[in-house]
């Protein structure tokens, strides 16, 4: 199981819940950075990426073409679903994202969230979760089975024999399924799902402008005003000498 670490005091806590073949999580990471990147305490904000399947009903090793699966499962002409996933990757550009929506694959991401928790002991977490959204949106890779993701893993730094054992023996599987039930116990419905400090939601692949408002927020919680006694002073247009 992941480890449990201890928090700075004073800082500030995201927990984000998504699947590494949701294309509105990907987009949903470069806005939380774009807020990020404009918030003056961003060195004392931690981001925790938390678990979330999409379809976790896909046996796993099986895969299908996204497209007629999507058209299929909402009853859609395949025409139709193309379009809807052109609007997506146009959104995708705006942030710096190059997605094939319609060509791609998909399947059971169990192991893939697996593979997260662990390169979260290995403090690997954020790189892990980024390698493997570039690679699934970018790259056209597949994220579904052990011999697919060792090579992803090690890139960004983890143990090839290490990563093989414990996918094999499933150790993070009860990690993954424990992020699914806090984020039903959380009232999530769909992801990219933004947690801040157990206090502030965010549902969707939120501006950057918002999410820089709940963090500012959380922050103006977490440090408030501590004010001395008050002295002689003005009030609004009155001064009496």
């Amino acid at each position: 199981m992941t480890a449990v670490r201890a928090r700075l005091s004073g800082s500030v806590r995201i927990e984000v819940w998504s699947d590494v073949v949701c294309p509105w999580c990907y987009i949903g990471k470069r806005r939380l950075e774009s807020a990020l990147e404009r918030f003056p305490h961003r060195d004392q904000v931690e981001v925790v990426w938390r678990s979330f399947q999409l379809d976790p009903s896909v046996p796993e090793g099986e895969t299908h073409a996204t497209l007629p699966a999507l058209a299929a499962k909402y009853g859609r002409p395949v025409e139709d679903m193309r379009a809807m996933m052109r609007h997506v990757e146009e959104t995708a550009a705006g942030e710096g994202l190059e997605y094939s929506l319609a060509d791609g694959v998909s399947g059971n991401t169990l192991l893939a969230h697996e593979l997260i928790h662990l390169a979260a002991d290995r403090g690997l977490q954020g790189a892990m979760k980024e390698r493997l959204l570039h690679a699934y949106f970018e790259e056209s890779r597949s994220v579904f089975d052990v011999d697919a993701l060792v090579p992803l893993a090690v890139e960004v730094g983890l143990d090839e024999a290490e990563v093989r054992a414990a996918l094999a023996d499933s150790r993070y599987r009860s990690a993954v399924l424990s992020d699914a039930a806090t984020a039903q116990a959380l009232g999530a419905t769909g992801v990219p799902f933004f947690v801040v400090d157990r206090k502030y939601g965010a549902a969707g692949a939120q501006p950057a402008d918002l999410l820089l408002q709940v963090l500012e927020r959380a922050w103006a919680d977490a440090h408030p005003l501590a004010t001395v006694p008050a002295a002689e002073g003005c009030e609004g247009d009155s001064c009496a000498v």
